[in-house]
């Protein structure tokens, strides 16, 4: 078992090795629409690659998430095949995000020996993730 200060450690350990190998000024919170986000996660069960609707408005979420599902064939056959889309997502602080991701299963942040398959899956999948934002963001915030 780790400690909550190891585990803290091995994050930070992990994230300023990522900002290392994958040098790149990632999109992320800087989206251009307050109302979305791309994440990178990483925990002791998977990591995942996503766009997030962050608005606490249902309405507003829901809108977002429907230009995004609008867009599900396009994103499925030329981005990520992968993608899941879950309206209602909770966070682990048990906030409600609307979430379109994609997901390696069976990686743990604790575990050392999975770090070069997690940093290449997250950043070759946000690549993507970008492109197709970059692509359709006009559509997306209109």
């Amino acid at each position: 078992m780790v400690s909550k200060a190891e585990s803290k450690k091995l994050r930070q350990q992990f994230w300023t090795s990522f900002g290392i190998v994958f040098r790149r000024k990632w999109v992320l919170y800087d989206t251009g629409i307050k109302e979305l986000q791309l994440k990178f996660n990483f925990n002791r069960k998977f990591a995942q690659v996503s766009i997030d609707v962050i608005d606490e408005d249902p309405l507003i979420r829901a809108y977002y998430f429907e230009k995004l599902l609008s867009l599900k064939n396009i994103l499925v056959s030329e981005y990520l095949p992968e993608t899941v889309f879950e309206e209602e997502y909770e966070l682990p602080e048990g906030k409600i995000v609307s979430r379109v991701y994609v997901q390696l299963d069976g990686v743990n942040i604790h575990n050392r020996q999975h770090w070069p398959e997690v940093m290449k899956f997250l950043s070759d999948n946000m690549l993507k993730m970008e492109g197709f934002f970059e692509e359709y963001r006009d559509f997306i915030s209109t």
